[in-house]
């Protein structure tokens, strides 16, 4: 629990003993799930934070309101379990509570809390509404499918603050602002990065108001140095890298493949094609992939055929940068197969089915291993790389 202005404190909680976020994203700095309180003539909450930690949660609620006061409101910014966990105890605690949430979250309570009438307790708001609590006026904001339907956010108009929901949330502990650039990038590629369209009409909206500081559901507080951080987040919903280089990554059964990515990313290294970064898929988790392929504006796609196919981790690798709809990078390909290869062309005929992917010449299929009369064409593409990211 902290201040974070003379009236509003931090009542979330930290959890570092978790391993998969949403059962699938690796954990290597924690994850939070941020609550607020805002004490004023009327007493709001917002957002709750999920049953993991819900004893945490209202310990910290009853430390502040030990004098028997109660809150007015429980503001809901986004009903996935990991913040809407604490609804029914906190619900149970108070209940005459005002929940307040948009139209399409009001209906998504009765999905995860069937045996709860809240005909009198809901109070639904639309966009631009406000709501004041005394001295504090918050104005709300529907971001829809940021990353679900219902989503909101709240702007205190007071104090400069964005209640900004998911959006600008990393994979890291409310402390840890150092964690920020790397685990936020990997939370919205991963998490965020399907709704481009939608984190760019939810911006605008954001840019209207004097932000002194951003509160996300999870990861640290920000409050300094804004710019860097909405221009991150106006970058990525752009689909723009942000630095020039080639993520070369690779799917390799008994080595040839792997040796072969090798040999060409001290290639690209040398022709001077920027930030070459090297990543075996098989062994990387591939929310890190799709995260470094966010922030490089090349992708050298290295496999092995398997059962007439893409290897599993790049088809895998594949599957999400399609579903999440990255677009606007140049692409390098490389397949590998001793019989009848086919990586090569399936990976081809999958990026050709993206938006606005350049693949660079030449394309490379080769035989079992490296061999020496495939060099030149390695030494071609690493330059192709150097020339197109200039």
């Amino acid at each position: 629990m902290r201040k974070i202005t003379s009236d509003i404190t931090f009542i979330g909680t930290d959890d570092d003993n978790l391993d998969l976020f949403e059962a699938q994203y690796p954990l290597t700095s924690g994850i939070s799930y941020n609550s607020f309180i805002i004490q004023d003539e009327k007493i709001a909450i917002v957002d709750a934070v999920d049953i993991r930690r819900i004893d945490d949660w209202i310990a910290n609620i009853d430390s502040i309101l030990h004098d028997g006061t109660q809150p007015d409101y429980l503001i809901i910014h986004h009903m996935e379990p990991d913040h809407s966990g604490g609804v029914r105890t906190l619900l149970a605690k108070y209940p005459d509570l005002k929940i307040v949430c948009t139209r399409q979250a009001a209906a998504m309570l009765a999905n995860f809390f069937e045996d709860i009438d809240f005909s009198d307790n809901v109070m639904t708001v639309a966009d631009g509404e406000t709501l004041s609590l005394g001295r504090h006026e918050l104005k709300f904001l529907t971001a829809p499918m940021v990353h679900w339907p219902e989503v909101m956010m709240t702007v205190d108009l007071t104090e400069g603050i964005l209640f900004s929901s998911d959006a600008f949330g990393s994979f890291a502990m409310s402390s840890s602002v150092d964690a920020w650039p790397t685990e936020a990038r990997r939370y919205y590629s991963n998490i965020v990065g399907r709704f481009g369209a939608n984190v760019q009409a939810i911006l605008k909206k954001v840019g209207a108001h004097d932000i002194k500081m951003i509160a996300p559901l999870h990861g640290p507080i920000l409050s300094e140095n804004l710019d860097y951080y909405l221009g991150l987040y106006d970058k990525w919903s752009r689909y723009q890298p942000e630095d020039r280089g080639v993520l070369v990554l690779y799917a390799s059964i008994y080595g040839g493949t792997a040796d072969a990515a090798r040999r060409l990313a001290s290639m690209l290294d040398r022709a001077g094609a920027g930030d070459v970064v090297l990543m075996d898929l098989c062994r990387h988790d591939v929310s890190y992939a799709l995260a470094e392929a966010w922030r490089l504006s090349g992708l050298m796609l290295c496999s092995v055929t398997y059962d007439a196919d893409v290897f599993p981790a790049m088809h895998n690798f594949l599957h999400h940068i399609e579903q999440k709809k990255l677009t606007g990078r140049y692409i390098g390909i490389m397949g590998n197969g001793s019989w009848a290869p086919a990586a090569t062309q399936v990976m081809t005929k999958a990026i050709e089915g993206m938006k606005n992917m350049e693949i660079l010449q030449p394309v490379i299929t080769l035989k079992s291993r490296l061999h020496k009369a495939d060099i030149p064409d390695l030494l071609q593409l690493a330059d192709a790389f150097s020339k197109e990211n200039l």
